[in-house]
């Protein structure tokens, strides 16, 4: 008998089936055993009658404990009750393994508990549902840019600088010299888009930063985008056609798993509509001075900031040239408004915040040296960089979307922990 996953039981109502997995949970009335079976793909109710299924079965289901490794034959039949709606009714039972008495119990378990048994806990509903969300976001950015004609060009992960900064980089040892954890894989994408046109990376990146709030991991996973001849506009609108795609590839093919986080789907589905408002910079701190906040023009955008401001909209918020004193040394000064930079961020709504950063980047040679030298920046690192301006420079733009924040919104998560297997925090290392 070929192998069912249980993901395809509802299409087999009437055919004999063989599941393999793991028991999620059971019990029985003495005569009838109600086994619940999970196979990574979904989970579903086999029900054994003591009177109809061989005495060897019997015994062997009441071996079974909690996270038990199991093959199980049945018939599928239709139940209405049912969340995927059918059962099997059991004839057969091949115990693989019994698994030692489970740690992670029905009660509640705070979140130290939780994360030190992260191996154990992808194994529930909630955080299996997350991984799957997660897995369609990660390929519906790949299958965007492929159909966009986009290159994958994977950037380094060890560097011999920093990108936006000296103060967040992880250190290590590079035989008899020293690297850096990739930040971002911007400035090779840059190189790659002079190669090939519109490029993209996706792979992990690294931030020192000592932050411990519920947006921040150390490590994470980001998709970077760069095209030639493009400029901050084009450049805005490449991110919301992104987005839009994301959250609908997201509806289609995710409303079980969204169903089974209790994931409200008004905003995503307004979201998925598009037309995401653009913000100036100085009109978004004006907004924000009167609902209460005392952000300063010139100052950065906080959390809370991020938070209050997203509130006030039912879809996704550009906000763009932020101050050039801000921002990274590589972003373009507004020719109209050299203060400002030809930059955005876009924010989530539902007090989301910042999921993508991009900008327009500078293409004059004297310019970036200028600003390398203002931020204090070794040039010698930095001359392969500047080489992309000596021979052929373009105007060309890009950004960067965070994995774990953009599942984080999507999902309606509390914390990013939750977004990734597992998680890298400032006071975690393990599992």
């Amino acid at each position: 008998m070929p192998e069912t996953l249980v993901s395809e039981v509802g299409g087999k109502v009437g055919e004999a089936v063989e599941l393999k997995g793991w028991v999620h949970n059971f019990r029985s009335s003495g005569s009838i055993f109600f086994l619940q079976l999970r196979d990574g793909t979904g989970r579903v109710q086999v029900v054994y009658s003591k009177a109809e299924v061989p005495e060897q079965v019997w015994a062997g289901l009441q071996t079974l404990t909690i996270e038990s490794s199991v093959l199980v034959t049945g018939t599928v039949k239709a139940e209405p009750r049912s969340p995927s709606g059918v059962e099997l009714s059991g004839s057969g039972l091949t115990v693989v393994s019994v698994a030692a008495e489970y740690p992670i119990g029905k009660k509640d378990h705070g979140p130290d508990f939780l994360l030190n048994n992260r191996h154990l806990w992808i194994r529930s509903a909630r955080q299996e549902a997350i991984l799957r969300i997660r897995n369609e976001i990660a390929f519906a950015m790949r299958e965007f840019f492929y159909e966009r004609g986009f290159i994958n060009t994977d950037s380094p992960i060890f560097t011999p600088n920093a990108v936006e900064g000296t103060t967040d980089l992880f250190e290590v040892k590079y035989f008899d010299d020293k690297a850096y954890l990739s930040q971002s894989g911007q400035l090779y994408l840059e190189a790659t888009s002079a190669a090939l046109r519109k490029t993209y990376c996706f792979g992990p990146t690294f931030r020192s930063e000592k932050s411990k709030t519920r947006r921040h991991l150390t490590e994470f996973w980001m998709l970077e985008a760069e095209a030639a001849f493009m400029d901050w506009e084009e450049n805005i609108q490449l991110q919301e056609d992104m987005m839009v795609f994301i959250l609908r590839r997201v509806l289609d093919r995710r409303a079980a798993d969204l169903k089974t986080l209790e994931r409200d789907t008004k905003t995503l589905e307004t979201s998925a509509q598009g037309k995401f408002p653009r913000i100036h910079y100085t009109d978004a701190v004006a907004q924000l001075q009167k609902l209460g906040s005392d952000m300063k023009d010139g100052d950065d955008f906080g959390g809370d900031d991020e938070t209050i401001l997203t509130k006030q909209y039912d879809r996704p918020i550009f906000i763009h040239h932020y101050p050039a004193a801000i921002k990274a040394f590589y972003m373009k000064p507004d020719p109209a408004d050299p203060v400002h930079v030809l930059n955005n961020d876009m924010l989530a709504p539902e007090g989301y915040g910042e999921v993508i950063g991009g900008s327009q980047r500078i293409d004059d040679l004297a310019l970036l040296e200028q600003r390398i030298a203002e931020h204090q920046l070794p040039p010698a690192a930095f001359q392969w960089y500047l080489d992309l301006r000596r021979y052929g420079s373009v105007p060309h733009s890009g950004f960067g979307i965070g994995l774990e924040r953009a599942v984080a919104w999507i999902c309606g998560l509390e914390h990013v922990r939750e977004t990734i297997p597992f998680p890298r925090l400032l006071n975690r290392l393990t599992p």
